[in-house]
């Protein structure tokens, strides 16, 4: 669609900003020195630079939809830790008042970093053909497809589009600010997928992002019901590609599957009793090398390698202590959120692995996947490191394919023969690297599994999927 930033452009600006030694180097190496802190890097800042911390590992339970799946989202130190339960429907957002920005602009250095990285990327890229390599987790060919077994254009069916407009805001803009911090850092996330044979890049991706946020502050702003909920309006707007399920080992069914993920409340202590038993681990910060967490499954962990005696002692530090069944929980949502008996509370969320890969069909207790966990205050999704991660909202935010499908698609969804919902691929996990057929739904922050039952009753298990993205030529209406 769109031409990516030109390398000549981003060098011209950059001797414009006095940087012109740098133009003779690689692109590598003008990434490192556009990376140098500037002046302004150094002065203390009433803002937090980081985009918060954790990565969905959604897995699928194939026999009841209904079930929460495993998501690593994280919780970030960016908001006050909470002390009560939050509800179903509670989330950190900022109302956005007439005339407000609510979107920071990416500052002139961001946008030539991510260009170089860009341009870069497109230099190594082939061109597209009739067929995409499907990527795995360690980001090596799993199989190959037809891409028009998977996407084709379309148009979006007239019906009633939901979404919570301040939600979704705040992760359009917290999922476009992640491209533009860490982009150069994540390379992956720069991929265009295999969109790219519908001639789609990441740069388009990011000009959706940005149409997105403008029409939602615009419509907010002006008290108005925004106009991403109007199906002509959206088929004027956006190129709608419908998105059909490809499962290498199922191929009779043509539908994204959604799965969904929560967050629970469980009973834990800061102290083993015989009831709490279970640690719940973080590494220590002043390790020297982490490697040593790949050599341990998550049988090795629980058999007391970490404690006095074991052959790695001294190397974490035990948050908390759950039961068996509340740290499972833990592990297969990736966030928990645990009340003590002092009457204090806190969110959990995993952190890092130790490498090993999650196994379809092997029972979640036998997995030798192990995470360990940082204490966080809010909810987050993706992030290449525990430092960066993009906060999410329960209702708008989707786990999924991050390589092949690719970081910041909006989704909508049928949801029955009345009603469409739309999301942002936000978050990824272990069972979406790679996955061409599910996408995992953030259900929210839940009591119980009653309440969980209840909120999700509404989300197909099975059901026609499409990707938004912005058109070149876009005729805006009110």
């Amino acid at each position: 669609m769109k031409t990516r930033v030109n390398v000549s452009l981003c060098l011209a600006v950059l001797m414009a900003l006095g940087l012109w030694q740098s133009c003779k180097a690689p692109a590598s190496e003008l990434i490192d020195i556009l990376n140098a802190p500037t002046e302004s890097d150094t002065e203390p800042s009433s803002e937090s630079d980081s985009e918060a911390d954790s990565e969905s590992d959604t897995e699928p339970q194939p026999d009841n939809s209904t079930q929460p799946t495993q998501s690593d989202d994280v919780n970030s130190d960016s908001q006050p830790e909470p002390t009560t339960e939050p509800s179903a429907t509670e989330s950190p957002a900022t109302e956005l008042q007439p005339g407000s920005l609510a979107v920071d602009q990416p500052d002139l250095l961001s946008e030539i970093r991510l260009g170089i990285c860009l341009s870069e990327l497109e230099d190594a890229t082939e061109e597209p053909s009739q067929f995409y390599t499907v990527i795995n987790e360690q980001e090596e060919p799993a199989y190959d497809v037809r891409t028009d077994y998977v996407l084709e254009p379309s148009t979006l069916p007239s019906r009633t589009i939901t979404f919570d407009e301040q939600d979704m805001l705040s992760v359009v803009a917290a999922t476009r600010a992640y491209f533009f911090r860490h982009g150069c850092q994540d390379l992956k996330v720069l991929r265009d997928g295999i969109s790219a044979h519908q001639d789609i890049e990441v740069t388009d991706v990011l000009d959706t992002l940005d149409f997105m946020a403008q029409i939602l502050q615009e419509d907010i702003a002006a008290g108005r019901p925004t106009r991403l909920k109007d199906p002509t309006f959206i088929n004027q707007n956006f190129d709608v590609i419908r998105w059909m399920g490809y499962d290498p080992t199922y191929l009779s069914e043509e539908r994204v599957r959604i799965t969904k993920y929560a967050v629970f409340t469980h009973e834990g202590s800061r102290e083993r009793t015989d009831t709490f038993n279970v640690p719940v681990y973080r590494l220590n910060d002043d390790l020297e090398n982490e490697d040593f967490i790949t050599q341990y499954t998550k049988q090795d962990v629980l058999s007391g390698i970490f404690e006095p005696g074991g052959a790695e002692f001294g190397k974490v530090e035990a948050l908390a202590y759950l039961t068996r069944e509340s740290f499972e929980d833990a592990l297969m949502q990736g966030t928990a959120f645990v009340e003590f008996p002092d009457g204090s509370s806190t969110y959990f969320n995993v952190d890092r692995n130790n490498g090993i890969a999650y196994v379809a069909g092997v029972d979640p207790w036998q997995q030798g996947r192990y995470w360990y966990f940082r204490e966080v205050t809010q909810l987050n999704g993706y992030g290449y490191d525990s430092a960066a991660k993009i906060p999410i909202e329960p209702g708008v935010t989707f786990a999924g394919d991050v390589l092949n499908i690719g970081l910041g698609k909006i989704i909508a969804i049928e949801e029955g023969d009345q009603n469409i919902r739309f999301g942002i691929v936000a978050d990824t996990g272990g069972a979406f690297l790679p996955n061409l057929h599910q996408l995992d739904y953030f259900a929210g922050v839940f009591p119980d599994r009653a309440s969980y039952q209840q909120a999700v009753s509404q989300i197909p298990e099975y059901t026609q999927a499409y990707l938004l993205l912005k058109k070149e030529l876009n005729t805006e209406g009110d």
